[in-house]
């Protein structure tokens, strides 16, 4: 399921951030690109951990941006970014952050089964390495199928 909410417009590679705020607002382009999410999705993600703390990096190297359903969001959709450099999030045992899954959902109804979906790929304990390593939206498809 994570695949097909995945855009091709919506993967940025080997991108180069400035700290996690700066690697959020790509997250938060990188969806405003593939016209799921307006620009202000960005604030509202950033707002989010910045009210929670770094909640949203749910496993060594990976971070999943989001924000609750409202009026920034266009379609349910998913972003992937992959960091030229790891940032921190202040994540106790997960830190650095080397990829950032932004995440947008229409409605509540659908934002847990998207997490659980995304849950199944990542049960690959490979997945982040292999994300971080995508030279190619193809690869980026791949590992999100759980093909590669």
């Amino acid at each position: 399921m994570p695949h097909r909410l995945l855009r091709d417009d919506a993967v940025l590679l080997g991108m180069r951030v400035r700290d996690w705020q700066d690697a959020v607002r790509t997250a938060g382009l990188a969806l405003s690109r593939a016209d799921i999410a307006t620009p202000a999705y960005s604030d509202e993600m950033i707002r989010m951990i910045e009210e929670h703390g770094p909640y949203v990096v749910i496993a060594p190297g990976l971070a999943l941006a989001h924000a609750r359903p409202g009026p920034a969001v266009k379609a349910d959709g998913l972003a992937v970014v992959t960091l030229a450099e790891p940032v921190t999030f202040g994540h106790p045992y997960n830190d650095p952050v080397r990829v950032v899954l932004g995440l947008a959902v229409k409605t509540r109804d659908t934002h847990l089964g998207m997490i659980a979906e995304l849950a199944n790929v990542f049960n690959d304990k490979t997945a982040v390495d292999r994300l971080a390593a995508a030279q190619t939206v193809d690869e980026v498809h791949s590992i999100m199928e759980g093909v590669a």
